[in-house]
């Protein structure tokens, strides 16, 4: 018997309208913070009807160290053992959403999709759904009872560490650096060992990709996000990277998006980069 064909992927961001009209879909809520804020307590204080709550470290993270970078993959066993603990088997689609223009629910939506499962990013996330007229609901919510999936490993292809990316950068291709331009350049470093970033990369910060703040952002017309990546050479040859291979992952999912094909994640990223000692850095533009 011949196996069955690959589920046909939504696109990679949706909106409130196609969400509402989607039967069958688990409603993830991704929200995380860096500033001492629990996403689990701002869940429960008011989420999309259903939504179950997925945390970054636990659920989309292994254990940091150096080289590995903040926020390495689970393992498969982990990711499918964390999914199944949510409710989200492999026969369901999933809309994960944040309240960050997609920095921290992206990743999930990054990794599902690469894994073959139907995924895709609420544009606007919680701010849009309020905006449609969507109530929020408040408390804990159990997850689905029953969901099985298969264990799926990470496609190396899509998923790449810094020997990759050096080839990379030495073949000619495009590395993009998704934080904000002041620690592109190394004027900054809140988080990681050093400042600046990978030699020969280009600066195409992820929040770029939005129309407005973080908090009720939504991707700006496919035109322009797509102009801005062609503009910078950017296509599904690119490596995109960001501090921990986190908000990277919408600069991903934008990319796909506009038809650009599938760009490669640097997992490690510069937390993995620049805990390395024999890692060259570069500072400036």
């Amino acid at each position: 018997m011949a196996a069955a064909p690959p589920p046909l992927l939504p696109p990679p961001i949706v909106d409130v309208a196609w969400l509402r009209a989607s039967d069958d879909v688990v409603v993830c809520d991704v929200r995380n913070y860096l500033d001492g804020r629990v996403g689990r307590d701002a869940h429960e204080a008011g989420h999309l009807p259903g939504a179950v709550h997925v945390d970054l470290e636990t659920a989309l993270s292994s254990r940091p160290g150096p080289i590995v970078g903040r926020h390495p993959l689970p393992t498969p066993e982990d990711f499918a053992a964390a999914l199944v603990d949510l409710g989200i088997g492999d026969d369901v689609t999933v809309v994960a959403y944040d309240d960050a223009g997609g920095m921290i629910a992206g990743r999930l939506v990054w990794m599902l999709r690469r894994i073959g499962q139907p995924a895709s990013l609420l544009d606007g996330g919680v701010a849009a759904w309020i905006d449609d007229g969507g109530a929020l609901e408040t408390g804990p919510v159990e997850p689905r009872v029953g969901a099985t999936r298969d264990v799926v490993p990470w496609p190396a292809e899509r998923f790449v560490d810094a020997d990759a990316v050096a080839t990379h950068v030495a073949d000619g291709g495009v590395v993009v650096d998704s934080r904000a331009p002041e620690r592109f350049r190394g004027e900054v470093e809140p988080i990681d060992p050093k400042a600046g970033h990978v030699p020969g990369a280009i600066n195409l910060p992820f929040p770029a990709n939005l129309d407005g703040p973080l908090d009720r952002g939504q991707l700006r017309p496919d035109d322009e996000v797509r102009e801005r990546f062609v503009d910078a050479g950017v296509d599904g040859d690119a490596i995109v990277y960001c501090g921990s291979g986190v908000s990277a992952c919408q600069n991903l999912l934008a990319i796909e998006q506009v038809g650009l094909g599938i760009a490669r994640l640097y997992v490690g990223s510069w937390s993995g980069w620049s805990s390395d000692p024999d890692r060259a850095v570069a500072t400036g533009n």
